[in-house]
């Protein structure tokens, strides 16, 4: 996903999860990048190393949040070409069934011309070789009029449901187009962002490319400092909930020592949060196979398995876990439970930005596994790579 290091001021937090904050400035248009050290602006009005780095930022997230949308257009799209091509199997066997209900009523009308069976009057009966003949013709006509009848019913029963599914055929065709168009859009808006990042990358000079990486470093570097302060908190809360269960176990056993207790839950933290032991055992799988995919190469789109976006590699790592995640970031963050941050668990799902354009799966010690954007590879990083106002929430999938 996009790198996304675009600031935002923090806002209010409510059980892990930050509401959106007021968006920034629009950036001022970028063309050919400052050469001097200088963050300022140079006299032609061109812009900073650091506003460039901004705008690749902002394009990368951007990109991310389209490659979502495409993400969700592109399964929209297959589950809607599914069901047409079911409704067009369908309407190919009714039409077929209404065909055979029209050819028996064909052949009731030519048996009725070959017998000359009609209505009984009384000349039938005077001209009938005899009472016995008349009594079997008129049993015969009326076993025709009995099959015709069912006949007639099949076939108005046939007529109507072939037309009703043809309808729905074609209203699904319709939002199939509409489908494709959305996929279509998405995919454009994706490349074109990518095309620009693109385009400003590769106007820079070895000096910028070296200060960029200065930058890079440093927020790195802030990162992990962020991470290990999370970890310190993490850890305390952990010795405190051992301590609290081993001050019950004591006070259950009437005063005895607690043999065991003080390990159950592992990691968990106190309250509700607290995830049970198969979660646990879920969470150890669907981390075992995100660590598998580590320099695997980010690809918008890609679902495995030699290459996976953001949301792609979430859903995969905790499909090998049994459980199934939805495929875009926008719903995968309602398949679960929301806890704070400092309560963060191993094999929960961090979702960044207000318009959830990216996700990671949680390691410990402040610490994901992501997919992070184009041209990187799946990798270890600390939860605030964006800093701490980019995280929008923390959601336990099982």
């Amino acid at each position: 996903m996009a790198s996304h290091r675009k600031s935002r001021p923090t806002g209010s937090r409510v059980a892990g999860i930050r509401t959106p904050a007021l968006a920034t400035a629009a950036l001022t248009s970028v063309a050919l990048l400052s050469q001097t050290a200088n963050a300022t602006p140079s006299d032609d009005d061109r812009p900073s190393l650091e506003e460039v780095e901004k705008k690749v930022d902002d394009l990368y997230r951007q990109a991310g949040s389209a490659t979502e949308k495409y993400n969700a257009a592109k399964e929209k799209t297959a589950k809607q070409r599914k069901k047409v091509d079911t409704l067009l199997d369908d309407v190919a066997q009714r039409t077929q069934k209404l065909n055979d209900a029209r050819e028996e009523l064909g052949s009731f009308a030519s048996a009725q011309y070959r017998t000359g069976t009609a209505v009984p009057e009384t000349a039938t009966f005077l001209l009938a070789d005899s009472p016995q003949e008349y009594f079997d013709q008129n049993q015969l006509m009326g076993r025709l009029t009995g099959r015709q009848k069912t006949a007639v019913d099949d076939y108005v029963t046939q007529q109507s449901e072939t037309m009703k599914k043809r309808r729905e055929a074609a209203e699904s065709l319709e939002t199939l187009t509409g489908s494709q168009k959305d996929l279509k859009t998405a995919k454009s808006t994706v490349q074109k962002k990518l095309a620009t990042a693109r385009e400003l990358l590769s106007k820079l000079t070895a000096e910028e490319k070296a200060r960029l990486a200065a930058i890079e470093k440093k927020k790195q570097e802030e990162a992990a400092r962020k991470a290990a302060e999370l970890a310190e908190q993490q850890a305390r809360q952990q010795a405190e909930e051992r301590e609290r269960r081993e001050e019950a176990a004591r006070q259950e056993s009437g005063g005895g020592t607690s043999s065991g207790s003080s390990e159950s839950g592992g990691s968990g933290s106190s309250g509700s949060s607290t995830p049970d032991s198969s979660y646990g055992t879920k969470a150890e799988k669907a981390l075992g196979f995100a660590r598998a995919q580590i320099g695997k190469p980010y690809v918008w789109g890609a679902t495995g398995p030699g290459s996976y976006d953001c949301s792609g590699l979430t859903q995969a790592a905790w499909k090998a876990a049994g459980v199934t995640l939805p495929r875009v970031t926008y719903d995968q963050v309602n398949a679960g439970t929301t806890v704070p941050v400092s309560q963060a668990q191993p094999g929960d799902l961090v979702f960044f930005y207000d318009d959830l354009s990216h996700v990671g799966l949680y390691i410990g010690n402040g610490m994901m596994i992501h997919a992070p954007k184009p041209g990187a590879y799946v990798r270890e990083e600390s939860i605030y790579y964006d800093g701490e106002s980019s995280i929008h929430s923390v959601v336990r999938p099982a």
